[in-house]
Parts: C-alpha cells; sequence; structure tokens
C-alpha cells in the first residue's frame, strides 16, 4: 500500500547530498572532487564527513565542490558518520526536500547523475536507492536466518515524510555500535529496508536487481547497470577476493575498458586503487597483464620520452647481450653501466666502443661496493640521475647467470626478464607506448617466474617481515598481498623515476646491504626486490606486467597444468580449495604429527589455541608433548621404510 505522505520531489526541490569519505592518510583522491563536482548542479548543499583526519592539502581539494566538511573519528563507518552529520544539521534538515546519503565507495559519474534523479523525483516514495540486493535465506553472512531484501547503503536518498518523522529519529538514536564491517552489513545496511518497510515507508530502487541476471548486479553486472544510465561504479570489482570474483566470471578489465569509453576518467580510478588495494589483488582483479605484439602499433610515440638505461653489469661478457636488448628502445637514450670494479669497466668500455652510436651518452660508473649488487648500484651509485628530473623512464637490467640454480633454469629466468621486457624493436616501443597512454602508469615487468622455481604461493619467502619493517619507514601504507607479493622477480623493469621517488630518496648506505655475499632471502637486497609496486602505489601510481605471446604460450600452459594437478586433490571449486587448505593449514613435512594437527585443527577448530595456552602456563607439560611428538616422527619415518 502507497504511503498517503508519500510525495513526488517538488520542481526545484532542494537537494541535500551527505557523502562520507574515509582514507587511511587523511588524503583526498582525485575521483571525490570529481565525484563530488559532478553534483553540484543537483545539490541546494553538498555536506562532506570525513572518517579520521583530513590534511591541509586534502582539505584545499574539497571546498572548491563542496559547502561544508566535517571532520570526525573513525568509528562506525559511514553509518555513524552519517548518524553525526544528521546530528550536525540538526533542524537544519527541514530546509530540504530529499537527503542522499552515499560515501566514496563508487566512482562516478560515469553516466550523468541528472537523468537518473530526475527519473526518481516523479516517483511518489519515502525513500529509493540506486540499486538492491535480493532476499536470501539462509543469510550468507551468518550461515543461518535471512538476509532480508534491502537497498544497498552507498546511495540511500530519502524524503521528508521519512526524515522528518519519529520513526526516522529513533532509527538513529538507538543504533547499534559496528566495531567491524559486518556489524555495518548486518545492522544496518541489511536491516534499514526491512524496518522501515514495515513500519509502513514505502521505498523504491532506480536500478532494481529484479531486471538483472544475478542477485547482486552493482558487483556482478555493473557492466549492465552502466549501460541502463546507472550513474556509478562500485569500486569493490576491483578490490575483492580475486578467486571469489573468477567464480563469478566478474572480469575487471572489460568493466574498465567500458568505463573508459563512457569517457570517465580512469586515471583517477587507478590512482585510488593503487594506493588502497594490494598490488597483486589489483593486478589480477583488473587484468594488469599486457601481452604486447611484436609489430609496432605505437605511431612512434614513445621517441618522445626522455629515457635512461642503468645497466649493472658484474659479467662483462654479456655486455654486448644487454646492449642488444636496449638498442631496442625506440629514439635516442642514454645509458649508464654500473660495475664493481675498474678492471671490469675498462673491459665494458673497450665492447662499448665497437658499438658505437651518435644518439647516445654513455657512462660507466664503478659503483664503491658490489654489497647489494645490482640493487645498491641502482639506488646509490646512480641516485643522483634518479632524482634529478632529467628523464621520463628508467630502463633497469643487470647481467643475469642464476648459476647456482642450474643451466636450464638460470638461462630460462634470464630470458624470461630479457625478453619479456625488451623483445624487439616493435615489441619494446609498445611497452614504452604503455606510459604515455596511461599517465598513472609507475612500473611495468615481467609476471611472476614459476617455471623452475617455487615461487607460487611462497615467494614472500623470509622477506615479508622486513618488507613490513621497511614500509613503515618509508610511509608506505599500500596493503600487502597475501602469499605472494607483486614485484619484479629478478629486479629488472621499467618505469618513471617519480614512482620510484620513495625509494630512491632514502639515504640508503653501502653497510646496510651487508657483506657482498649477503644477498640470502631476509636481506635488504631481496627485500628491496619486493617493495616497487608497493612505493610506486604509495605514490598513485599502479603497476602492469607485460609478456610476449610467446612466453605466454609456455607460461600459461604450464600454469594450467600445475593447478589442475593441485585442484585434482581438493574439494570444490577453487574458493572453496582455498578456504579449505587455509583451514587446514600448512602441511608442513608430511609428518605424523602434522596430520595429526591438520586434523585437530580442520575438525576441532580452536582447540590448538587452547593447548598453546595452556602449554605456556605449564612449561613441563610443554616438553612431555614435545617429547611425544618426537616419538610420533621416529614411528612415522619407520614406518615409512618398511
Amino acid at each position: 500500500m502507497v504511503d498517503a505522505d508519500a510525495v513526488a520531489l517538488p520542481v526545484g526541490g532542494r537537494r541535500l547530498f551527505v557523502y562520507v569519505v574515509w582514507d587511511r592518510r587523511g588524503g583526498i583522491d582525485d575521483y571525490i572532487p570529481y565525484a563530488l563536482d559532478g553534483m553540484r548542479e543537483d545539490a541546494a548543499h553538498i555536506l562532506v564527513v570525513v572518517n579520521g583526519t583530513l590534511s591541509d592539502e586534502g582539505r584545499a581539494k574539497l571546498e572548491p565542490v563542496c559547502d561544508e566538511i566535517l571532520v570526525r573519528n573513525n568509528t562506525g563507518y559511514d553509518i555513524w558518520a552519517h548518524k553525526h552529520a544528521l546530528a550536525h544539521l540538526g533542524d537544519r534538515i527541514s530546509e530540504f526536500d530529499e537527503i542522499i546519503l552515499t560515501n566514496d565507495t563508487w566512482f562516478g559519474p560515469v553516466r550523468p547523475y541528472g537523468p537518473v534523479l530526475a527519473r526518481m523525483a516523479a516517483r511518489q516514495v519515502d525513500f529509493w536507492g540506486l540499486t538492491d540486493h535480493s532476499a536470501q535465506e539462509p543469510n550468507p553472512f551468518t550461515g543461518r536466518g535471512v538476509l532480508h531484501y534491502h537497498l544497498q547503503s552507498f546511495w540511500i536518498a530519502v524524503r521528508p515524510s521519512l526524515f522528518l518523522s519519529e520513526a526516522w529519529r529513533a532509527y538513529w538514536h538507538d543504533l547499534p555500535e559496528m566495531p567491524d564491517y559486518f556489524d555495518a552489513v548486518l545492522k544496518h545496511e541489511a536491516v534499514f529496508t526491512h524496518h522501515f518497510a514495515s513500519l509502513g515507508f514505502r521505498p523504491d530502487v532506480a536500478f532494481p536487481s529484479k531486471n538483472y541476471p544475478t542477485d547482486h548486479p552493482a558487483l556482478f553486472n555493473p557492466d549492465l547497470l552502466l549501460a541502463d544510465g546507472c550513474p556509478v561504479l562500485k569500486r569493490r570489482p576491483f578490490f575483492h577476493y580475486p578467486p571469489f570474483l573468477d567464480r563469478h566470471a566478474v572480469i575487471g578489465r572489460e568493466i574498465a575498458r567500458g568505463v573508459e569509453a563512457y569517457g570517465y576518467p580512469v586515471a583517477m580510478m587507478w590512482q585510488n586503487l593503487a594506493r588502497n588495494v594490494a598490488p597483486k589483488v589489483l593486478n589480477a582483479d583488473a587484468g594488469m597483464l599486457e601481452v604486447l605484439p611484436q609489430a609496432d602499433a605505437s605511431g612512434g610515440v614513445g621517441r618522445t620520452l626522455r629515457v635512461v638505461a642503468i645497466l649493472h653489469v658484474f659479467y662483462p661478457e654479456m655486455t654486448d647481450e644487454m646492449l642488444d636488448r636496449v638498442d631496442t628502445l625506440p629514439g635516442p637514450y642514454d645509458l649508464v653501466v654500473t660495475t664493481p670494479d675498474s678492471a671490469r669497466a675498462q673491459e665494458i668500455r673497450g665492447i662499448l666502443a665497437l658499438r658505437p652510436r651518435i644518439d647516445r651518452s654513455v657512462e660507466v660508473r664503478v659503483v664503491d661496493s658490489n654489497a647489494g649488487r645490482d640493487q645498491s648500484a641502482f639506488l646509490i651509485g646512480c641516485r643522483d640521475i634518479l632524482l634529478d628530473g632529467g628523464y621520463d623512464l628508467v630502463v633497469k637490467l643487470h647481467s643475469k647467470k642464476t648459476p647456482q640454480d642450474g643451466f636450464n633454469i638460470g638461462r630460462h629466468f634470464k630470458g624470461q626478464q630479457f625478453q619479456n621486457l625488451l623483445d624487439g624493436d616493435g615489441y619494446t616501443a609498445n611497452l614504452i607506448a604503455l606510459f604515455l597512454r596511461e599517465p598513472g602508469l609507475g612500473l611495468v615487468y615481467p609476471p611472476m617466474i614459476h617455471i623452475g622455481y617455487p615461487t607460487m604461493g611462497h615467494a614472500w619467502w623470509a622477506n615479508k617481515p622486513g618488507v613490513e619493517a621497511m614500509c613503515a619507514e618509508l610511509g608506505i601504507r599500500v596493503p600487502l598481498d597475501h602469499a605472494s607479493p607483486l614485484a619484479p622477480y629478478g629486479s629488472m623493469f621499467v618505469a618513471r623515476p617519480e614512482a620510484l621517488r620513495l625509494l630512491v630518496e632514502h639515504a640508503w648506505t653501502y653497510e646496510q646491504f651487508g657483506s657482498e655475499d649477503a644477498y640470502n632471502d631476509g636481506s635488504l637486497a631481496h627485500i628491496l626486490e619486493r617493495l616497487p609496486s608497493y612505493a610506486a602505489g604509495e605514490l598513485g601510481y599502479h603497476t602492469r606486467t607485460v609478456a610476449t605471446a610467446e612466453y605466454m604460450a609456455i607460461s600459461h600452459t604450464m600454469l594450467d597444468y600445475k593447478l589442475d594437478e593441485i585442484s585434482s586433490a581438493l574439494p570444490g571449486d577453487t574458493v572453496e580449495a582455498i578456504h579449505y587448505l587455509r583451514g587446514v593449514g600448512h602441511v608442513g613435512r608430511g609428518r605424523l604429527i602434522d596430520f595429526a594437527r591438520m586434523y585437530v585443527r580442520l575438525h576441532f577448530p580452536g582447540v590448538g589455541a587452547a593447548l598453546r595456552r595452556v602449554v605456556r602456563r605449564r612449561p613441563l607439560l610443554g616438553r612431555v608433548l614435545a617429547r611425544s611428538r618426537r616419538g610420533w616422527d621416529r614411528r612415522g619415518r619407520s614406518a615409512g621404510r618398511r
């Protein structure tokens, strides 16, 4: 039944936008002023509520595009920020004909706000949303009960018939605490619509899920929503758990291409995501691997960039091979070669003398120490070059042999690096052109090496604690990836020097790298190998991986087979298999005690943690259990020999 008090928005009605922002740095990314500026034509008043802190630079970005800024403690998510805003406005809310409660969890306007606002203004409703979510039983968040049909809370518009009512005042007065994300969903978003509808208030939705092929089109069908005129794109398809998006075939690369086709400046989107999403997650969700053609499709644009190639040469016999690679760069470039001693430098200069080029300058530098190898040579030995602002791009290569891993493996690793970065004139021109196409692109490098190496799932090795400490020291707040980092394994890449600024500005010393032999996992050199994309992301620069079609044919078929073999021993799809394995825990060395621990963890969760608490309080019991474990291990090994 239609609420008798529900009314259409009057012509010329006054609309209030309450927009909530949270940024871990206290800043304001560019997509936010763009979203607010688009509202100006349809808003009588824009109130921005900042959860947490707001920098002076952030305030300067907000002030031209809103009427009022309110800064509060970061508690209760956007819901309590809306409560705070309503309390702050007080009786002033009666001056408006519609209040829109929204937040920074979307990009827009991708399509204009106006047509949707005009369409909904004509409807006699008490409140409405842009999108909704169908009812589900059982509730997927709790495993029981019902998740009621609800409007999604990132955009809720309310008319005076509701926001001036006693029911509205009571709802916000009694709003429960929301210490975590699931509280925000279960205590507000999932109950708001049902609560007010059950009291007789009439809801409506601009883009109802019943018109789409899934129950959650904002996540699963954003392309269809945009095609129908929805003005906003939720950020979640670019940071949600990649295996979950894989399960539902949500293809972020296609979504991004569609958004760009509508004219939305996607550079702002990548800036925000690079700063706030773990790089490997973004790489997977957005499909940020470029398989580049061999034929030059760049139109010669890369020739306009100022490029320096920095080569660290420990093995002078590889100098010609490396020069062959960098000579594929389009147009002139400057060359800097670093090497550990004068004997090598003399040999390298001799090789260079036989390869004269009039369109490049050449410098050979003898670094003060080989401690840290190519990492220290780059960050210390070439710090002046990287900071002087004279170059748009830097190409970093080094003479890689990896003899300790065997001939075939070392040969493949070197080829994987060299070929995927600089594989011929046309290919390299296309790679360089990526930086002109995307002003926010910070680095490109080959995908994770996996043939010959057990990197999949392990590539942090012993380096993650050191990376965490270094991020804290350098002020890098980009989230770290879980299983493996997105990183230039092999330490070769093409980058904007500005994207590396946080690493280059730091005053490194050779002593920090230890001895010349200190190149093991956990050492500073290996920590720095994993940092570039996180350092670039902090400054708003994103990363793309690059590969030749030939390499992808080799890599994908091997990955396909390896994943197939692993999956054959696991239940369900990839999401179920991952959750099962995480529930079981690490398999250790396959000892009897390891299988016992996995069984207990899977079937009696919590017992292990309780036992550890008991052992900490009773050391004698811990020693008894340790002796028992050694006995189980011996019996297990004996059984294996029979």
